[in-house]
């Protein structure tokens, strides 16, 4: 019984999909394991800080008491044996005390996965203190769920934005984070890893069609747009990655790996924004397509007006998300400010609330103005390629 051809096609085409993402994978993981990292926790000799899985094997004593000053939190400490679960001192047990304060509020007990934080002298002397519980196999269900609706509910759409996500997920963590600690220019980086990523992702979302080239073409014009932008806020308030609270640490390691921190939050507005500037061009030329397909005899003027209706519902929605998701991740320091009694000057000069206005701002910018972009692309581009396809033989 002969194979149909459709299914014949649909093989091959995830064939070489997955094929093409093991390569890349591969590619990723060699290029980030050659990488030399500096390690900010090693000094001289043996001497390093590790963080290993251990369990909780008895609790010997405890002295607990509800505070009720901070809203009925359990202070006071424990007296643990915990057994070493990974790292250099696998196997071996040792007493440690768990403290129960404001910012490490842990109450363990027998049989307790935890995360251990090792502080090793040399080979004969370490100790041992409670760094977490361990959390990782709660966020691998949660991980799980995710894909499990995202592929229940999109089916083959879904089980394409899973490649998608792992796609963008190694791209980070193999190829730019290395990117960085080898010396290469932040911004070069970003814009490469940026545009690499929406080209994968929305290319194994909807494959090589009209409306996925038109969303390509629209998201690099609106990553573009945002780097301008980015630039140009960045030099005129004088922010850079010197100014963000983690400039110590980074200057640490750049002074051993080359890494040029002044260029990293140029990269950082880039790769946040880049994702909802990817998520309105494909809607937009999603919208036009499907127009055009109701209704082939529209003109690219109508089908462009088509567009720019859609983006306009969808461009203030999407800005509020940018500027709320900004404000949610800078929370608490927003409560400490308006704690604090600062006038307006002081706040909107403070270097923490600069960056948040510019990386919201721009990024809001950069939806704004890729939605007549890919309006305007999807206009010309889905009618010329929907008529060379009818036009085959």
């Amino acid at each position: 019984m002969p194979v149909p051809r459709k299914l014949t096609k649909e093989v091959l085409r995830w064939g070489s999909a997955a094929i093409a993402l093991a390569l890349y994978l591969g590619f990723a993981i060699w290029f980030g394991a050659d990488t030399s990292i500096y390690h900010l926790y090693r000094s001289a000799g043996s001497a390093h800080v590790s963080y290993e899985k251990a369990l909780v094997v008895s609790v010997t004593a405890q002295e607990l008491e509800r505070d009720p000053d901070s809203g009925g939190l359990t202070m006071g400490y424990q007296d643990l044996v915990v057994r070493l679960l990974s790292g250099d001192k696998a196997g071996t047990e040792v007493p440690v005390r768990n403290f129960l304060n404001y910012t490490t509020n842990i109450i363990l007990k027998k049989g307790d996965g935890i995360i251990a934080h090792v502080d090793v002298a040399d080979t004969a002397h370490f100790t041992v203190s409670v760094y977490s519980v361990n959390r990782a196999p709660i966020l691998f269900i949660l991980a799980l769920l995710f894909v499990a609706a995202l592929c229940g509910i999109g089916r083959r759409k879904g089980a394409r934005s899973v490649l998608g996500i792992v796609f963008t997920f190694s791209s980070i963590v193999l190829l730019f984070v290395p990117m960085l600690y080898r010396g290469w220019s932040p911004a070069i980086a970003a814009s490469a890893v940026v545009i690499l990523t929406v080209c994968v992702s929305l290319i194994l979302l909807d494959g090589i069609r009209a409306k996925t080239v038109s969303a390509i073409l629209g998201s690099v014009a609106g990553i573009a747009v945002s780097a301008v932008l980015t630039l140009l806020f960045q030099r005129l308030t004088l922010v850079s990655g010197y100014t963000t609270a983690e400039a110590d640490s980074l200057l640490a390691i750049a002074g051993r790996t080359g890494m040029r921190v002044g260029e990293l939050l140029f990269a950082a507005f880039l790769i946040a924004t880049s994702g909802a500037v990817m998520d309105i061009a494909i809607s937009v030329a999603s919208s036009v397509a499907e127009v055009h397909s109701g209704n082939p005899g529209l003109s690219s003027a109508e089908l462009f007006r088509s567009g720019m209706n859609v983006g306009r519902d969808m461009m203030g929605t999407m800005a509020n998300t940018l500027i709320l998701a900004f404000t949610g991740a800078s929370l608490n320091t927003l409560i400490l400010i308006y704690s604090l009694e600062r006038s307006w000057f002081q706040i909107l000069n403070s270097n923490a609330i600069t960056i948040e206005i510019i990386q919201s701002l721009t990024g809001s910018l950069a939806v704004i103005l890729t939605v007549p972009a890919v309006a305007f692309i999807s206009s010309r581009l889905v009618p010329r390629m929907a008529s060379r396809t009818r036009n085959r033989p």
